[in-house]
């Protein structure tokens, strides 16, 4: 079998290309497809992924293609669970988002777009995620396999041990992956990628995982959370501050536990919480080109500014 074979017939023939785009964490395969002139992307499920977290998924992602949150599905072939879609030019969200002349309307349709991904039904038998429990998990599986500057320990601890505030309404479906590499914007709209740990959880969480990986500061907090709700907020929920330090210490061990698998060699005694550049540091070492996301080094670093902003929070 080939990657063609994957494709419906129309699609198959001697100009047709595939090339690879990336390997996500999940170890998926990713794709660009040229055919009849059109441009597509296949994406392939990893053999880990099991059949019915892939049927989840495909069930989410069609809820989220069919309302214009996600790129529209164009085939699935579903014994070799394989998803072809329609590529969509990203026509730059970060530049949308960092350009003063559009950063109000990028923050006001992030937080309407967020809105319309809890609006989405959640799925009967979908599984609740729990974001303190996978933390605890990496991290009790973590802690013996590599030495860990003392700060980052902290913030891991800290996180963990600190009371949950309330939740106030019901559980939502939840993307709870939006970090700014799942987001592409159109010209019109933001469109929203890779829906494979879409689930049940609380609505916090996805704002909360923008308001870190964005770098945003209160006041621009405020503005999502009222963009996202529809009132004015003048002060952030308890809630919502807890779960912005609990997506900044799970992405953090998520990174290290990144840069343990490509064998870095861990802290060196040296490394200390100021020394630490800080997440905004870190994406201009990456822009420069001096770091790199999938090397040890690149996940390493990305670890240890998450754990920095954590402390911070």
């Amino acid at each position: 079998m080939t990657l063609e074979d994957l494709l419906p017939s129309d699609l198959r023939g001697p100009t047709t290309t595939i090339t690879p785009i990336a390997a996500g964490l999940s170890g998926a395969g990713v794709y660009r497809v040229e055919a009849a002139g059109q441009a597509f992307v296949l994406k392939v499920a990893a053999e880990s992924e099991s059949a019915d977290d892939w049927r989840n998924t495909l069930h989410i992602q069609r809820l989220a293609a069919d309302t214009g949150l996600a790129p529209r599905i164009v085939h699935v072939d579903e014994p070799r669970r394989a998803v072809l879609t329609a590529f969509v030019a990203d026509r730059s969200f970060a530049a949308f988002y960092r350009d003063p002349r559009t950063h109000d309307a990028a923050l006001t349709q992030l937080g309407h777009t967020v809105r319309r991904i809890h609006a989405l039904p959640v799925p009967e038998g979908a599984r609740e995620r729990d974001p303190r429990a996978f933390l605890l998990q990496i991290w009790n599986g973590f802690q013996a396999g590599i030495a860990l500057p003392a700060f980052a320990g902290e913030a891991v601890q800290r996180a963990l041990a600190e009371e949950s505030p309330p939740r106030e309404g019901a559980l939502v479906l939840g993307h709870n992956d939006l970090n700014p590499s799942n987001l592409i914007y159109d010209g019109a709209s933001i469109l929203v990628l890779d829906w494979a740990t879409a689930g049940p959880m609380d609505p916090d969480y996805d704002l909360a995982v923008l308001s870190v990986f964005l770098r945003m500061d209160e006041g621009t907090c405020l503005r999502l959370l009222s963009a996202y709700d529809g009132r004015p907020f003048v002060e952030l929920p308890r809630r919502f501050r807890y779960t912005r330090r609990l997506v900044a210490a799970l992405a953090g061990v998520m990174q290290l536990d990144l840069a343990r698998q490509r064998q870095h060699a861990g802290a060196t005694g040296a490394e200390t919480l100021d020394a630490t550049p800080s997440l905004g540091e870190f994406y201009q070492r990456m822009a420069a080109g001096a770091l790199k996301l999938g090397t040890a080094d690149g996940h390493w670093a990305f670890g240890l500014a998450l754990l920095k902003e954590c402390l911070a929070f």
